[in-house]
């Protein structure tokens, strides 16, 4: 019987320490998972907050962006205010040169249109040589009528003051139209700069997203394998506990043997005690031990 329960402790002891090594390497692969569930929070914490900075810069380059849309507008505005005076000026001037041209009986409009007519001709119809000489000097011709009859419109104060009106109107357009263009651009880079985040943001949004579902699937995992860990460690615990019961249980029976052999012995040495034999210390000391005298 001794013999049977050494060799069911010694089962039971090959069996923990088996369970034992199972329960150290789910224990291992549970905290690997928790380590890679904290870095995934780390990093998912670190582009939250490259998402809350993001989303800041978006907004300032959209206020920047729909300020200077709005100053594009106004300049517009003035621009077009402008425009709108120096085509009136251009159109006084027309009608002025018109009176004036009756008065001196020469069309100056009538001139320009047939001096641009034949500018045209010159630089797009094939011709002989000739031909072309005749219209260089009729060209000539169009434009020392136009020079002079553009010299006596000039002596008119009101044609001059018209003139310079119009070349007043016409560079404040153009200075104006220039502010509207570097407006448009800032207000073009500030949108595109916005565009390039926006993006950026997205991307950081997905990752964030992809790593969420990464945590939630790692603590699943990591939840199994935590509660397969405890199996084995509750198998572990029952098998101590079955160990220490053969181990209590054999040391009863080996005490048992023991009282049992001591008995025998003493009952041998009091019937020899009650024969008269002379009984040594020792085994005076065994028949106290048994309860004999």
């Amino acid at each position: 019987m001794a013999e049977e329960n050494k060799v069911n402790i010694e089962e039971l002891r090959k069996q923990k320490d088996e369970f034992q090594v199972k329960a150290n390497e789910l224990k291992k692969k549970r905290d690997e998972l928790h380590s890679l569930s904290k870095r995934l929070a780390e990093e998912r914490d670190s582009l939250n907050a490259s998402i809350r900075q993001l989303r800041n810069e978006i907004a300032e380059h959209k206020k920047k962006r729909d300020e200077l849309n709005e100053r594009v507008r106004h300049a517009k505005e003035q621009r077009n205010k402008l425009n709108e005076k120096y085509l009136q000026v251009k159109k006084k001037i027309r009608m002025l040169e018109r009176q004036r041209s009756a008065a001196t009986g020469t069309n100056l409009v009538a001139l320009r249109k047939q001096l641009r007519a034949l500018e045209t001709e010159q630089m797009t119809q094939p011709m002989s040589p000739q031909k072309e000489k005749k219209l260089i000097e009729k060209i000539s011709e169009l434009h020392e009528k136009i020079k002079k009859q553009e010299e006596i419109l000039n002596r008119d104060p009101k044609l001059k003051k018209a003139f310079e009106e119009e070349a007043l109107l016409k560079r404040k357009a153009e200075k104006q139209h220039e502010v509207v263009e570097k407006l448009a651009e800032r207000a073009q880079k500030e949108h595109e700069e916005m565009i390039t985040l926006v993006n950026r943001l997205d991307n950081y949004i997905r990752r964030v997203n992809e790593i969420q579902e990464e945590i939630v699937n790692t603590k699943i995992r990591a939840d199994d394998i935590h509660r397969e860990f405890i199996s084995y460690v509750d198998k572990i615990h029952e098998l101590e506990r079955k160990i220490v019961s053969l181990q209590e249980e054999s040391h009863r029976r080996k005490k048992s043997e023991k009282m049992s052999s001591l008995h025998k012995e003493a009952n041998e040495i009091f019937e020899r005690f009650k024969r008269g034999e002379k009984l040594s210390t020792e085994d005076l000391m065994m028949l106290q031990k048994a309860g004999l005298i």
